[in-house]
């Protein structure tokens, strides 16, 4: 990069030198000194400007607190970081950071991990819940045993995963490296044709001065500049938003994704069993009374999920007698006087009631599980259960299509289901019952297609499609960070971050490209009025604004990087 710098100094230099000693002649003792002041004054005004691109790595490793409150044999001591061990027990205060990765042994209290992952609001934390260390504890006091230290800590991992990513080249540094090298041969040869054509002019000192001014005002710093500090703004942005990024080529890949496929248990869907629709005979509160009475004997993940559905809903549960379980079909009891029962359609056949209404029978057909309600030997209601979709799906599906982005889904889930959830969330296709190998060959028959695909999945029964996919995102990674099989890793299980990760890709391009001509554009003006093409007009750029020009659009590509900073919530 300081090539030519060094060849512009060292012409004026001994070019001077020779006037004085040598050949009669103007010197240019003047115009140098200028030069390098003007030279080490645009330096220190650039690394000022740069300084800040490093600070938010700087920040996310200051986060770490450096002593803990270990409690041994029932005293508590103050100890380094750096000497706990896996299944020490520390004391966490109100207001203090958590000083390592762990589970909570004891205490209640709302953290915040806001700097870490990018969740805005405080997380309530309880024995048996994970911490992270670096993320403040609120009003609680927590016991917390340390399951993780050193570099095997989230907090770690991720300023590992970011370095990695700052470190690597993108596509659009190559281009800027051709292009600062296409520059400095540009600028070399337009040097020596400047001061050709001023020699046989005549004007040897004025050409010198025109070829000295052409080789500094070419000099392509700001090109060696212009990418590298997007890529390290956008990496610690995204990190502080609980976006890993693993392969800058593949988040660069992003902004031309036209095709999203999403895994459905654990990604679209919360993963766990729930009441998504209630038909009731009876006043509702009535039929869950009876309902989650019987229920709340039963261990059977059906019976959790009423109880749970009814507990949600702020219904006392009464109590229950003579309840018995019918194996293979359901339970019955006495509540509130009354005989309940409980069960599926072969405890209907039993009992030999007859299905009529048309919701229970559409709720079956959408392939969901449907529990009855039978009270007094009579249909009360139903019950019908699934895999319930995530309300954040919704918003992240709706705002992809409005994108312009196509939303597919893949599940080994029955077409049934697979077409209800697709449904619901208005995705345009969906692939069911997909095993987990075949997720892959869905993905290529996508790319033959001609789309661009970005597969997001839970990095586990998923990794041979995050692979295949132009872009891979694994979600809900929660503390591992370490998936192999993914190019970008949310920590958040929040499908939105999708379009958070293409809307940070085109802007980091974006300030690329804009940084590129800031860096290079300037000089097709430049170099012709460096060169002195407009002389007899008396528009002339001597070497120490030539370097002034220079400085400046490196400066400029320094503060155009930190405008990113603007999306950093």
């Amino acid at each position: 990069m300081m090539t030519l710098i060094g060849v512009a100094i060292s012409v004026a230099f001994f070019y001077s030198s020779a006037t004085v000693f040598v050949i009669v002649g103007k010197d240019f003792f003047w115009e140098l000194a200028t030069l390098v002041d003007v030279m080490l004054l645009g330096h220190w005004i650039e690394a000022k400007s740069i300084l800040g691109a490093s600070r938010a790595l700087e920040e996310l490793i200051k986060i770490m607190p450096t002593t803990a409150h270990l409690i041994k044999n029932g005293q508590i001591t103050e100890v380094p970081i750096s000497s706990l061990k896996k299944d020490d027990l520390v004391l966490v205060k109100p207001g203090e950071k958590i000083p390592s990765d762990g589970v909570v042994f004891e205490g209640d209290s709302y953290v915040n991990e806001a700097l870490l992952t990018g969740e805005s609001k405080p997380i309530h934390k309880q024995a048996n819940n994970k911490a992270i260390g670096g993320s403040i504890n609120g009003d609680g006091i927590l016991k917390i045993r340390i399951e993780k230290t050193g570099e095997e800590t989230y907090l770690s991992q991720v300023i590992t995963l970011v370095k990695q990513a700052q470190a690597s080249k993108s596509r659009t540094q190559d281009l800027a490296n051709r292009a600062a090298a296409l520059l400095f041969y540009a600028a070399l040869s337009s040097g020596i044709i400047t001061y050709i054509a001023w020699f046989l002019l005549g004007q040897v000192d004025i050409g010198l001065e025109r070829a000295v001014t052409v080789l500094v005002i070419a000099c392509p710093h700001a090109l060696g500049l212009a990418i590298p500090l997007v890529v390290a703004l956008s990496t610690s942005i995204t990190a502080k938003s609980g976006i890993l990024i693993r392969d800058r080529k593949a988040f660069e890949t992003t902004k031309d994704i036209n095709a999203v496929v999403f895994d459905k248990t654990g990604t679209l869907t919360e993963g766990k069993f729930g009441v998504s629709d209630v038909i009731s005979f009876l006043p509702e509160k009535e039929l869950l009374e009876y309902a989650s009475g019987i229920e709340l004997n039963s261990e059977h993940i059906i019976a959790k999920a009423i109880v749970e559905y009814a507990n949600k809903k702020n219904v006392e549960i009464p109590e229950v007698s003579s309840f018995s379980a019918i194996p293979g079909k359901g339970a019955k009891g006495i509540v509130k006087e009354k005989e309940v029962f409980i069960g599926g359609p072969k405890l209907l056949e039993e009992l030999k009631i007859i299905i009529k209404d048309t919701k229970i029978l559409e709720l079956q057909k959408q392939g969901k599980t449907v529990v009855f309600a039978v009270v007094e030997n009579k249909l009360a209601g139903a019950f019908a259960l699934s895999d319930k979709v995530r309300e954040v799906s919704k918003q992240a599906i709706k705002q992809l299509k409005e994108n312009g982005i196509k939303v597919y889904m893949l599940t080994g889930d029955a077409k049934e289901v697979a077409a209800s959830v697709s449904k619901e969330l208005g995705i345009d296709e969906f692939f069911a019952e997909v095993l987990p190998d075949q997720k892959s060959d869905k993905i290529k028959l996508l790319q033959e297609k001609g789309l661009k695909v970005a597969m997001v999945g839970d990095g586990v029964n998923d990794a041979p499609a995050l692979v295949t996919a132009d872009v891979g995102i694994a979600i809900g990674a929660g503390t591992d960070v370490a998936i192999e099989s993914a190019d970008i890793i949310l920590v958040k299980n929040d499908p939105r971050d999708v379009i958070k990760i293409a809307s940070l890709s085109k802007k980091t391009y974006s300030k690329m490209v804009q940084n590129l001509w800031w860096a290079a554009g300037y000089n097709i003006l430049a170099i012709p009025l460096a060169a002195g093409v407009l002389y007899n007009y008396g528009i002339i750029i001597n070497p120490a604004i030539g370097a002034l020009l220079m400085s400046l659009s490196t400066v400029i590509v320094a503060i155009n990087s930190q405008t990113l900073r603007k999306y950093e919530n």
